[in-house]
């Protein structure tokens, strides 16, 4: 019975036991209840889904160069279409400097409603306040659970799988430019399956009639665009 009413619980399933004239406790019955295995952190979840519109989220990750130079680069990223509002590259990142970012991504009245960041030390007072003057509301992670910034780290890793693990970035500027192409891409190509199957830049429905399928290299060509043109 439990097994065919998933959405039953004890009390329930003991109140049809006693109409069918089985004599048993609700102790025994809950006892006996297999217990239904809940899947975690529903709550942040359900944050995360029903803000998807009024939400970012901000992280750095790190590019070593041919010369053994670390550049920090960071992203802006609006849960709503999966799309990089934000993108800058430093050597030295600062507290300022990355305040200075958030003022220079959301200009006038642009600001979302939440922030969502972890707990990098980078974050601090002085970050904070600008953040808070421009009325937008700071959601930290809990300490090491970067699963809490799914769209983010899930952009980060495609950028890695897809692109700068398979070259050498030889310096600032270098990477300035192969991360603008893979942007291009990645907003106006490459589908998402969060996005059923669309680009953060919807794309249309090509029919059969448009004429024959070309495919146009993207990113130095590590991927491919495909479009229909007539001949």
């Amino acid at each position: 019975m439990g097994t065919a009413n998933p959405l039953w619980g004890a009390p329930r399933i003991h109140g049809e036991l006693l109409k069918l004239g089985i004599e048993v406790s609700e102790r025994t019955v809950s006892r006996l209840l297999r217990r239904r295995r809940r899947p975690p952190s529903p709550t942040w979840r359900a944050f995360l889904t029903n803000h998807l519109t009024c939400l970012v989220s901000l992280d750095f990750f790190t590019v070593p160069t041919l010369t053994g130079r670390v550049l920090f680069v960071l992203v802006l990223l609006s849960h709503h279409r999966r799309r990089l509002v934000h993108l800058r590259i430093t050597a030295h990142p600062t507290a300022e400097w990355t305040a200075h970012q958030i003022i220079e991504a959301f200009p006038d009245d642009t600001a979302p409603r939440w922030r969502l960041r972890d707990r990098d030390a980078i974050y601090g007072e002085l970050f904070r306040r600008r953040v808070a003057g421009m009325g937008i509301d700071d959601v930290v992670t809990s300490p090491s659970s970067p699963w809490h910034t799914p769209y983010v780290e899930r952009l980060i890793g495609s950028s890695r799988r897809e692109c700068l693990d398979h070259l050498m970035v030889l310096n600032e500027t270098h990477l300035r430019r192969t991360l603008a192409r893979y942007l291009s891409y990645y907003h106006g190509a490459r589908t998402h399956l969060s996005l059923a199957t669309d680009a953060p830049r919807p794309r249309p429905i090509q029919a059969v009639t448009d004429g024959a399928v070309i495919a146009f290299p993207e990113v130095g060509g590590l991927h491919n665009r495909y479009e229909r043109r007539a001949a």
